[in-house]
């Protein structure tokens, strides 16, 4: 049985690579690095777990033994707090490729339509000095480029558009001059077998994508039809320097470890359009990429998958939400503790109590403000401020009762911030 190793086996194009690979008859690993995320996917496969940019030569040569094929499908949108892109396109590239020159094994590498040295962004610049070093160096590859690839699992690129599309009411009117084509994840997948299989000659260089291209509010009207929300009441046209700022601000969400589809990169990159050559894997001898339309029939809008499309703009004004009410919370506390103490003080607290109480309280509440802002420490926060939360609770049903009874409801009041916190803990989920 031939076997198949997939660099970044559990994102969304390896996930389809290490399936379409196993129903083959390959013998499939799959690389990444974190084991709950691969275990999450719930593939009956060996997986390594390592951080793929420092896996060494000889750690390749190691784990390259006896394996005939390496699916390279890792890889990262934009320099960010768990990304470095020079790392993981470039000198992981470099590594494997030096490793593989010393043994009989074909490598499959997942780049993207449009890469060049010279181009907008540091991820096509980075994709394509990962390319050069391949087809340079490498004795047995193919390179494959698909467009913007459109699948049953939603990340990235895909779970924009989704959000995007819907949003209620309105659909945004926003890079209107842009060209996008799109390619089903499915042929993505076949495509990688084909190359795997040897069906396509070594030294091939193929955009895998489908023929025709659309605007991006087209391609956003489509994916609106198709999951069968009502025609927007109105199509308002977003400035650019809204976007650009917005994309910005993504970009510093980014070194808190959030990877948001809207950070530059991204933003860049469609306002550039994404095309391919489908006459390219034609005439490698590969079969014609689905249309969008085919795509779409092919995927199913189900309830889930609306769910899913709301959430997805639901979750970061949850925890923006919850970030600004604990923040203010802590911080108007400490700019007027006396008031705050005075709370305890009319009601006979203990005095030893009192200020540790406040100070205590004010501290722990811009910890968690913050703390819910960095991605690896998200969960814990929300969880923290329902922890914190319940303390409150019970300790006004201890120190101050008579709040209960308040008109302007302060204690009540905390619930509703309790189940926000509940939910950011239920939705927050690595891919």
């Amino acid at each position: 049985m031939p076997k198949a190793i997939v660099l970044g086996g559990y994102g969304l194009i390896g996930l389809a690579c290490m399936r379409a690979l196993a129903q083959a008859g390959f013998e499939v690993s799959g690389v990444g690095r974190s084991m709950r995320s691969a275990n999450a996917v719930g593939l009956p496969v060996k997986w390594i777990i390592r951080d793929i940019p420092s896996i060494t030569t000889d750690e390749w040569l190691v784990m390259l033994d006896g394996v005939d094929v390496v699916v390279n499908a890792s890889g990262a949108l934009q320099d960010g707090a768990r990304d470095d892109l020079e790392a993981i396109h470039v000198t992981a590239v470099a590594r494997l490729v030096e490793a593989a020159a010393r043994l009989p094994v074909r490598i499959v590498q997942i780049s993207a339509a449009g890469v060049s040295e010279t181009a907008s962004t540091a991820f096509f610049r980075t994709k394509a000095r990962g390319d050069r070093i391949l087809s340079s160096r490498a004795k047995n590859w193919v390179i494959l480029r698909p467009t913007l690839v459109l699948s049953p699992e939603a990340y990235g690129g895909t779970a924009l558009l989704r959000g995007a599309s819907a949003l209620p009411l309105i659909q945004p009117r926003v890079l209107a001059s842009a060209q996008i084509q799109t390619v089903y994840v499915g042929d993505v997948a076949d495509a990688v077998v084909a190359s795997a299989q040897g069906r396509i000659r070594s030294g091939t260089i193929a955009d895998i994508t489908e023929q025709d291209a659309h605007s991006f509010p087209d391609l956003l009207a489509k994916m609106r039809r198709w999951q069968g929300w009502a025609d927007p009441a109105a199509c308002p046209t977003i400035p650019v320097s809204l976007v650009s700022a917005m994309g910005k601000i993504a970009d510093l969400l980014g070194y808190l470890g959030w990877r948001s589809a809207l950070r530059t990169t991204a933003i860049t990159t469609l306002g550039d359009g994404i095309r391919g050559d489908p006459d390219t894997w034609k005439n490698a001898g590969g079969s014609p990429c689905r249309s969008l339309d085919d795509t779409l029939a092919l995927l199913l809008a189900t309830r889930q998958e609306r769910l899913f499309s709301r959430a997805y703009l639901a979750l970061p004004l949850a925890i923006g939400t919850l970030a600004i009410f604990w923040l203010l919370s802590g911080l108007i506390t400490l700019i007027d503790p006396a008031r705050a103490m005075s709370v305890l003080a009319e009601r006979a607290a203990p005095s030893w109590v009192i200020a540790p109480t406040v100070f205590g309280g004010a501290v722990a509440d811009l910890i968690l403000g913050i703390g819910i802002l960095w991605r690896r420490w998200t969960k814990p926060a929300a969880l923290g401020m329902l922890g914190l939360s319940s303390a409150y609770l019970i300790g006004s049903l201890i120190a101050a009762p008579d709040l209960w009874a308040d008109p302007l409801g302060p204690m009540v009041k905390v619930l509703p911030g309790m189940t926000l916190a509940a939910l950011v803990w239920l939705m927050m989920e690595d891919r």
